[in-house]
């Protein structure tokens, strides 16, 4: 189901991405709609598959997650099984917060969040241990200049 967004909707998305634990009433309020109208437009939102659950926004560096690691991979694997058996092991690692397959000189991006380096390889030998790569490839971040940014409405 495809569902237009208009202004409103826009609106109460930008809210909800800056603080997801809104009540109804303050969504409402900052919105300038009244409970109901907001609660079936939430509800919509839902039902169209464009406002997926709620989650909190941590801190990673409170939680001794100090190390971010891009890894770019290559592979001269690209059938269909390959594939299935790579997207299944990376997602069983879950310091992988994000995972592309990408265009240009490497196929998949990585974005790994752990507490170190000796964190780091240890989820390095484990995402080579099952999945033959031609190349992996670890860029570190040095300073998150801006991370976890609203989607642009």
């Amino acid at each position: 189901m495809e569902k237009n967004i208009d202004q409103i909707d826009r609106v109460i998305l930008n809210q909800l991405q800056q603080d997801a634990g809104l009540s109804q009433r303050e969504l409402a309020e900052r919105v300038g709609l009244s409970q109901n109208a907001c609660w079936r437009r939430l509800g919509a939102l839902r039902e169209a598959g464009v406002l997926q659950g709620a989650a909190a926004r941590l801190d990673r560096r409170k939680l001794g997650l100090d190390l971010v690691v891009f890894v770019m991979i290559r592979t001269r694997h690209h059938s269909a099984d390959w594939l299935r058996a790579f997207r299944r092991h990376v997602l069983t690692i879950p310091e992988v917060v994000d995972f592309h397959r990408i265009g240009g000189d490497y196929d998949y991006q990585l974005k790994v969040v752990t507490e170190d380096m000796a964190s780091y390889d240890r989820v390095y030998q484990r995402l080579i241990e099952r999945v033959e790569l031609d190349s992996v490839t670890s860029y570190f971040a040095m300073e998150a200049i801006a991370e976890n940014r609203p989607l642009p409405l």
